[in-house]
């Protein structure tokens, strides 16, 4: 069994690795369950103060009644939702590469995975949490991106096939 070194760190490597790939993968498959609520039934997704979330978005981000704008623009409501919609699978396509990748060639420790993981999980991740912010809606499913993220540079870190030094 080989041992990660790193300066304070000396850590069995067979054990690093499970530890990683697991993390990464609780929190893609919150981006996937995320993502599915979205696509499939975006007015149970809760957001801030149990408003469910495409709600808040819109009311806070143009300052404007959501029923207002059912009542008087159905056809730009139902286009908004249809847009929440797409943007909820796009979610749960990418949670699934994400997945794909960490169960197979990351959990056998190939670089392109590792960052592969990397690249892909900040631009979405922190896509979503700018869209969260510029939108005002941050609620508890909206602060679970920045435990996801958290949990998905931990693990990438620990990892880190830069940083490691066998012998």
């Amino acid at each position: 069994m080989e041992e990660f070194h790193h300066p304070g760190i000396s850590v069995k490597i067979k054990s690093v690795p499970r530890f990683a790939w697991i993390l990464i993968l609780i929190a893609d498959a919150g981006f996937i369950a995320w993502g599915a609520m979205a696509a499939l039934a975006p007015e149970h997704l809760t957001g801030p103060n149990s408003t469910p979330i495409l709600v808040a978005e819109y009311q806070n981000f143009t300052g404007l009644s959501w029923v207002e704008l059912k009542t008087s623009s159905p056809k730009i409501a139902e286009f908004i939702t249809i847009l929440f919609r797409m943007y909820g699978a796009f979610n749960v396509i990418f949670g699934l590469l994400s997945v794909s990748i960490t169960v197979s060639a990351f959990r056998r420790g190939e670089r392109w995975a590792w960052w592969t993981l990397l690249v892909g999980n900040t631009i979405a991740f922190g896509s979503a949490m700018t869209f969260d912010r510029v939108v005002n809606a941050i609620g508890i499913f909206e602060m679970s991106e920045y435990l996801g993220i958290v949990m998905i540079y931990v693990a990438l870190a620990v990892t880190a096939p830069f940083l490691a030094m066998r012998h």
